[in-house]
C-alpha cells in the first residue's frame, strides 16, 4: 500500500509516535517529529503526502500546527489526520473546521488508523494526478499556460527578493500556419511535439523552465542567468531545431522548420510587473518576425 508515500507523524508524546510508526511502517515511509518548528522545517525540505498530528500542538505564538499548515500556500494541500485523546464533539468539529481531513480518538485501533491512512493517501494521489493533468498541455506534454503563469509569478518574487536576474523568452515556430496548410494538421501536431521535445531538452540543460504558452508559441523562464548565458542557450535552441531538419517548403526564410525568439532580461526593473514583461517579450518576438531576425533581446 503506497510504499513510496511519506507520512509525517507530529506528536509530543513519544509513546504515540512509536505506536503510530509501528502501525504504518510496513505500508509507507514514516517520519517522526515532536514539535511544530522541526515539523515545518522537515516539510520544507521533504515531500510529505500526509500528516498525523495531535490537535494540542501549538507554536510559541500560540498558533496551532494545523493553522500554520493551512495558512501556507506551500503546505495547505497536505491532508492532516488528527489523533487526539479528546472524544469531545466540539473538539472534533474544531479540528475539522481548521482543515483536518479526519479525526481519530485515542486509544485507537491500529487497523482503523491503517485503513483511514490508506483512504486519504489514495485520495491525495488522485488529487495530485488531477492537478498535474490540469497543468500539463495534452499535446506536447509540457507545462501549460496555467502552470507557466504560476511559475513566473513565483520566480518574479523570488528573483526580486534575492536580487537575481530573470530572463523571459517567447519562442514561435516560423510560418506555422503555412506549414499546416501544406502538410496538414496531423503533421502540424507532430511538428509541435518534436519541437517541444527538442526545446525542453535544451532548456532543461540550462536549469530553465519551458511551457506551451499558446497555440504555436512556447515560453521559457531563466532565473539567475546573465545575458551571455541566455545568448548561449538561444543559439543552442535554434541549433537544436535546425538539426531536426523538418521540411518546410512554405517558409520564405528557411527550407526547414525554424523558430524565432523574443527575450526580456530583467536585471533590476521588477517594478514593471509580470504583465508588462510579457508584453515586452511579445513585442521583441514580433520585431524578430518583422525584421526576419532569429532573436531579439530587450534589457530592462
Amino acid at each position: 500500500m503506497h510504499s513510496n508515500a511519506q507520512v509525517l507523524i507530529v506528536d509530543s508524546d513519544p509513546l504515540n509516535r512509536v505506536v503510530l510508526e509501528n502501525t504504518l511502517s510496513e505500508d509507507c515511509r514514516v517520519a517522526l517529529q515532536d514539535n511544530c518548528e522541526d515539523a515545518i522545517e522537515f516539510i520544507a525540505t521533504h515531500k510529505v503526502d500526509l500528516i498525523i498530528t495531535d490537535i494540542s500542538l501549538v507554536d510559541s505564538q500560540g498558533v496551532t500546527f494545523i493553522q500554520r499548515l493551512k495558512n501556507n500556500s506551500e503546505t495547505y494541500k497536505i491532508p492532516v489526520i488528527i489523533v487526539s485523546s479528546s472524544s469531545s464533539y466540539s473538539d472534533e468539529v474544531k479540528g475539522l473546521q481548521m482543515g483536518a481531513v479526519d479525526y481519530i480518538t485515542k486509544p485507537f485501533s491500529p487497523l482503523i488508523v491503517r485503513a483511514r491512512v490508506k483512504i486519504h493517501l489514495v485520495l491525495k494521489q488522485k488529487s495530485d494526478l488531477l492537478e498535474e493533468l490540469a497543468s500539463i498541455d495534452g499535446l506536447t506534454e509540457l507545462p501549460n499556460r496555467r502552470l507557466f503563469d504560476k511559475h513566473l509569478a513565483d520566480q518574479w518574487q523570488s528573483c526580486r527578493a534575492a536580487g537575481n536576474t530573470l530572463g523571459v523568452l517567447l519562442v514561435d515556430i516560423d510560418y506555422f500556419k503555412a506549414y499546416n496548410d501544406m502538410y496538414g494538421y496531423g503533421a502540424g501536431d507532430e511538428c509541435l511535439i518534436k519541437v517541444a521535445r527538442s526545446l525542453k531538452e535544451t532548456v532543461d540543460s540550462h536549469q530553465g523552465f519551458i511551457a506551451r504558452y499558446d497555440g504555436v508559441r512556447f515560453a521559457v523562464i531563466l532565473p539567475g542567468h546573465t545575458m551571455e548565458q541566455i545568448e548561449v542557450l538561444l543559439y543552442m535552441m535554434h541549433d537544436a531545431i535546425d538539426k531536426l531538419l523538418l521540411p518546410h517548403k512554405s517558409s520564405p526564410i528557411c527550407a526547414h522548420v525554424s523558430i524565432s525568439t523574443g527575450i526580456v532580461l530583467i536585471e533590476k526593473e521588477f517594478s514593471l510587473g509580470v504583465a508588462k514583461c510579457l508584453q515586452y517579450a511579445n513585442s521583441a518576438l514580433s520585431q524578430a518576425h518583422v525584421n526576419q531576425e532569429r532573436m531579439v533581446l530587450l534589457m530592462r
